[in-house]
């Protein structure tokens, strides 16, 4: 999928996305907070590495702050633990 973006990002230089890195409410809250971080950081250096140029991108982690489901699952933690990208025009 990550493929797919970067050739989108090539295709159209037109916008800008921030990564967003979120968890679910396993564990220490600083921690999910710096794994979400790591998490967004992580896609946005991949998506550099493929070509697309930096000052496109920016990374943010929300922890567990912005769960899109109540985390009373292991299916919906999985579902919590994500990547988005929001398109800034």
């Amino acid at each position: 999928i990550l493929n797919q973006v970067a050739d989108i990002f090539l295709e159209d230089t037109t916008f800008r996305v921030e990564v967003q890195g979120h968890t679910d409410n396993t564990g220490n809250a600083d921690m999910n907070l710096q794994l979400s971080k790591d998490r967004a950081k992580s896609v946005k250096n991949y998506l550099i590495n493929k070509g697309v140029e930096e000052g496109r991108l920016s990374s943010e982690g929300f922890g567990d702050t912005k769960p899109v489901v109540p985390n009373n699952s292991a299916a919906n933690r999985d579902k919590n633990r994500r990547v988005e990208l929001e398109v800034e025009f």
